[in-house]
């Protein structure tokens, strides 16, 4: 019997680091602007706070981006990496050109309508950026840029959603194979992009933790009955939906490496972790029975919707024979977690960018069992 659960960490970055866009650019430019009259020159009558022209277009924003590069390169004397990303917005595009593929079939069975499409691309998008990660640079006028260019690839990926979207709609068939009728409202673009990201760790996210909210990421842990960690690894995804069969997938790597043919049987996690899809996967394609409430501590209902299949008879195995299983989750889980925040009084990560924050993170919980190892070991010596 394995426990699942995960844990919000502040990451090397406050919430007060975040910028949004137009922040970002304005810091850019006071790096390169040397004097008044230059800055005269460049705002004319204007207020002073409009982006300029050259940042007001999709087109401009990448040159923009790319001169900013090659001045920095010439600075420092190192190349400057760029954040990769889909074309420029009035290339011709389609959903391969834009590098994203979109599961019509599965999108629309949900039922999530427009925002099924974007979260879809941004997951994609966030897949992509944990292949093959941006190194965080200590130099405050690269991690700038890197955070405008995040922010410039979350509105193409947003744009390559919508227009993907919309063409379903307009040339695709409803679940029960129909003709689609009713045109969605259209959708425009922002001229600039939204949202905010750190430029102290663009990587982290801001996330609700035990005690208000914080600037990090989201560390994820397996453990057995003897609070031993199995698996450990990182996600900037605040809620835990999508974390089940990776971290399943991550605990089966772990037991091989280290010789053991002995999979889980069982796996406990809270109802963060309720996804559907995941579930078959580790059931049916990994052997394993999973044990999740599909309601959460503090909801006496069940939600509209959730009753009756698999929702009910979860439901009933909770309230008979699996009932003691369950509750072992958090004697399981929660002391692992405890222990790292408040015995060992570790509550935030030193490190900066995902990867290295994965590495941390895995030294921590390697370390938190060795620790259990050895008080094994008295207590053995001991008896």
């Amino acid at each position: 019997m394995v426990a699942i659960d995960g844990t919000r960490m502040a990451g090397n970055a406050s919430r007060e680091s975040t910028r949004d866009f137009a922040q970002i650019a304005r810091e850019i430019l006071a790096e390169a602007r040397a004097t008044d009259e230059a800055e005269d020159e460049l705002y004319g009558d204007e207020r002073g706070d409009e982006l300029p022209e050259q940042l007001r277009t999709r087109e401009g924003r990448a040159e923009f981006f790319r001169q900013a590069r090659e001045r920095r390169a010439a600075e420092t004397g190192e190349d400057q990496p760029a954040e990769s990303g889909p074309e420029p917005e009035t290339a011709p595009v389609s959903v391969e050109e834009d590098g994203f593929e979109f599961d019509t079939e599965r999108i629309v069975a949900r039922h999530q309508g427009r925002k099924g499409w974007t979260r879809e691309a941004h997951r994609q998008l966030e897949q992509r950026r944990w292949d093959q990660p941006d190194p965080v640079s200590r130099a405050r006028e690269d991690r700038l840029l890197l955070a405008g260019e995040r922010l410039e690839a979350e509105r193409d990926a947003q744009v390559a959603a919508n227009r993907a979207y919309e063409d379903y709609r307009e040339n695709g068939r409803d679940t029960q194979g129909r003709r689609l009728t009713r045109r969605p409202k259209p959708w425009v673009a922002p001229e600039v992009p939204e949202g905010v990201v750190s430029v102290s760790d663009p990587d982290t996210q801001r996330m609700k933790a035990n005690h208000g909210y914080v600037q990090g990421y989201n560390a994820q842990a397996v453990v057995d009955e003897g609070q031993i960690v199995i698996a450990a690894e990182v996600t900037n995804t605040p809620a835990d939906f999508s974390n089940l069969n990776p971290m399943i997938e991550a605990a089966i790597g772990e037991l091989e490496q280290a010789g053991i043919t002995e999979r889980p049987e069982l796996a406990v996690a809270d109802a963060g972790y309720w996804n559907e899809q995941h579930m078959d996967e580790v059931i049916a394609n990994k052997h394993i029975q999973v044990l999740i409430p599909p309601d959460s501590a503090g909801r006496s209902e069940p939600r509209p919707g959730w009753t009756g299949g698999r929702y009910s008879w979860m439901r009933t195995v909770l309230g008979s024979h699996g009932k003691l299983l369950y509750r072992r989750r958090i004697q399981m889980i929660e002391p692992v977690f405890a222990h790292t925040k408040h015995n060992r009084t570790i509550t935030r990560f030193h490190r900066k960018g995902r990867i290295a924050v994965r590495t941390e993170w895995r030294l921590l919980m390697a370390t938190h069992n060795l620790t259990k190892l050895h008080r094994h070991q008295l207590t053995a010596a001991g008896a």
